[in-house]
């Protein structure tokens, strides 16, 4: 099993990191993809990664970062995106339920990042809350940017429109709650071939550890494990898919 998004940086995780990495891999879970939030916590994620055989990164500057990001940020992204750890360009995307930016200035990042994308051919992950419409909308202009949209708690139309685009669908703790029958409904119809699973550690903790306040990348076993009995399937086929669909998408094996 691949945690497919994390954020080992946290300090809530990485004061603990050897812990975490132990935990994990005795639950199953042999590698691990941390991810940044803007340029300080891309350059961590890089410098965490090495000498880490299990360990990658992906770097970008999150759409709720944006407010302290500017345009002349981009080409330190491109000079990032070489180094050896990094699998992909993220997250990116829009954000308009933290309001945390200004929506036309995460545009024009989200927009810039997509551009780097296009032009290095790497795949994207994308962080979208209520703004699913607006987000494929400017990744339309990108049509050759390959993209996993992470965390997805959306609507069945939402998901329709995700797939229809030609992105993958990751789902994290929230599918394991007992009062989310409608994000169980969505997973039932995304194609196993499209789908993965994650932790979005240190936030989100599946059941029964919701009450724990800092996820970790151990817990995915949770989520895979509840997506596995919607999906109608056994773990091991849940794992086998999801890894393999996480190692062509990342470029990862």
């Amino acid at each position: 099993m691949i945690d497919t998004h994390c954020h080992l940086t946290d300090p809530r995780l990485l004061e603990q990191f050897d812990e975490v990495v132990e935990r994990a891999r005795s639950a199953g879970v042999k590698r691990l993809i941390t991810v940044g939030t803007d340029l300080e916590d891309d350059r961590a994620a890089i410098a965490l990664c090495k000498g880490r055989a299990n360990v990658r990164c992906v770097v970008g500057i999150h759409p709720n970062y944006t407010q302290n990001a500017k345009l002349e940020d981009v080409p330190e992204l491109r000079t990032l995106q070489g180094d050896p750890s990094v699998v992909a360009l993220g997250e990116m995307g829009l954000d308009y339920f933290h309001k945390f930016a200004d929506v036309s200035h995460q545009r024009a990042l989200f927009e810039a990042q997509l551009q780097l994308a296009a032009e290095l051919s790497r795949p994207v992950v994308i962080h979208s809350r209520e703004a699913i419409n607006d987000t494929l909308d400017v990744m339309a202009s990108f049509p050759t940017v390959r993209a996993v949209f992470h965390c997805f708690t959306g609507t069945a139309p939402e998901a329709d429109r995700i797939l229809a685009a030609g992105h993958l669908i990751s789902v994290t703790g929230p599918v394991t709650y007992k009062k989310n029958d409608a994000l169980r409904d969505v997973v039932r119809l995304v194609p196993l071939a499209r789908l993965m699973v994650e932790t979005d550690a240190p936030y989100l903790s599946p059941e029964p550890h919701r009450s724990q306040k800092v996820n970790e990348p151990a817990l995915v076993m949770y989520t895979a494990a509840k997506v596995a009995e919607v999906k109608g399937i056994d773990l091991k086929e849940l794992d086998d898919v999801t890894t393999a669909n996480a190692e062509a998408f990342f470029n990862w094996r």
